[in-house]
């Protein structure tokens, strides 16, 4: 029988999201992939530290024990085959049994999300994750600079997402933008009973519920719901998650507080949000990625580094 990853939880990430490649991609950005290409074979034998997101995938892949494999890490990066394998002898130095990867030489590597069945994409480059987001795949672009996830939860992965434009739709944002707080909580409050359309996040939300009904696990899963909203706009937002049965074990309704405080108390391995004022206060308290997408992220000039 062939092999597959369909009933497994998949992520697919760059190598400057697993570890600190911040110096050689200067050298990338000031010259040309050729002297990356050298600087990463000086390094062949050099592993390289931890990134922000090394802390998530290594609990992850603890949910694999024994015969059972629940989660599939692959490398999905726009580095060419030979700095691959710098990628992969830092993976095993940090005790990482990632065996799969795909590295493109410069190109979006996006396209092989489809195939991998992935669940998430994490990426240093904004490019990519808003080509991935496009195509209909959970993505967030990676704050490098992010405070790293503490130790005080060695058994549970914590995931916070933010609301609208990551778990929802951007629409009641649409209308806070465009009219104003007053007309969004009319807005929700005359639809609560109404589902919200899902945002790029839901299936990612959905494969975490599924794995933490597993039987006989080392890890558990913890999630939070963290969003500006406040009453009486909460009620459609939870009874959207209601409506798509899945479960989230905090909610915080901030009411345009800053997040990061928040955030700080839960100690997620990571968090998702579509605003950058969020992720910027968010990456003092942890490990933080930009969901690029709905009406607070308008199409820009992206600059293409390697990922």
């Amino acid at each position: 029988m062939a092999l597959s990853l369909q009933d497994k939880l998949v992520v697919a990430i760059s190598s400057r999201a697993l570890f600190d490649f911040e110096e050689e991609n200067r050298v990338f950005e000031a010259s040309d992939d050729h002297d990356y290409m050298s600087l990463q074979l000086q390094r062949l034998d050099d592993p390289a530290r931890e990134g922000c997101a090394l802390p998530l995938v290594r609990k992850l892949l603890a949910f694999n024990t024994g015969q059972t494999h629940r989660v599939e890490v692959v490398i999905l990066s726009r580095n060419d085959p030979a700095s691959g394998m710098r990628v992969f002898r830092s993976a095993r130095f940090h005790g990482l049994p990632i065996e799969r990867g795909v590295f493109t030489r410069g190109r979006n590597p996006y396209t092989y999300l489809n195939a991998l069945g992935a669940h998430l994409f994490l990426s240093a480059n904004e490019d990519d994750v808003r080509s991935a987001l496009a195509a209909g795949f959970p993505a967030a672009r990676v704050y490098p600079e992010s405070a790293r996830a503490g130790g005080s939860h060695p058994l549970e992965v914590r995931i916070a997402f933010d609301g609208d434009a990551v778990l929802f739709s951007d629409e009641a944002e649409r209308v806070f933008q465009k009219e104003g707080l007053d007309a969004f909580q009319r807005h929700e409050s005359d639809r609560a009973h109404t589902p919200l359309m899902p945002g790029p996040f839901k299936p990612l939300l959905q494969a975490l519920h599924a794995l933490r009904a597993q039987p006989d696990s080392p890890m558990r899963i913890r999630t939070a719901l963290v969003t500006a909203r406040s009453a009486p706009a909460h009620e459609r937002a939870v009874r959207t998650l209601m409506a798509w049965d899945v479960e989230v074990d905090e909610a915080m309704f901030l009411g345009g507080l800053e997040k990061g405080p928040f955030l700080a108390a839960f100690e997620p391995d990571f968090f998702f949000d579509d605003q950058t004022r969020h992720c910027e206060s968010a990456a003092s308290a942890g490990p933080t990625g930009h969901v690029v997408h709905g009406v607070a992220n308008p199409l820009g000039n992206e600059r293409i580094s390697v990922s």
